[in-house]
């Protein structure tokens, strides 16, 4: 499998800029295996797709701003820092 095979086109207007106020309003899409369909669903109706014994594991992960952006005084040029890892105190 190649890195190439997930590019896409997605236009700028569909990446969400801030997540939904309430998280139960957020917004899901179901795809239908055997079907192909695509149904457009709110995250609060998640649960409609378990069945009994099914498992759900939550994932808890905090992250951390790892991308930021400044400009120097003297230059005013351009500074991009990207952190990879957070580094032990």
């Amino acid at each position: 499998m190649k890195l190439s095979q997930f590019k896409f086109k997605l236009p700028e207007e569909q990446i969400a800029q801030f997540p939904a106020p309430y998280r139960e309003d957020a917004r899901m899409l179901v795809l239908h295996r055997k079907t192909g369909e695509i149904e457009h669903k709110l995250v609060s109706h998640l649960v409609d797709y378990f069945s009994e014994g099914d498992l759900f594991v939550f994932n808890d992960t905090q992250v951390f701003p790892a991308r930021m952006y400044a400009k120097k005084e003297k230059t005013m040029a351009n500074i991009e820092v990207f952190l990879l890892r957070e580094l032990n105190h």
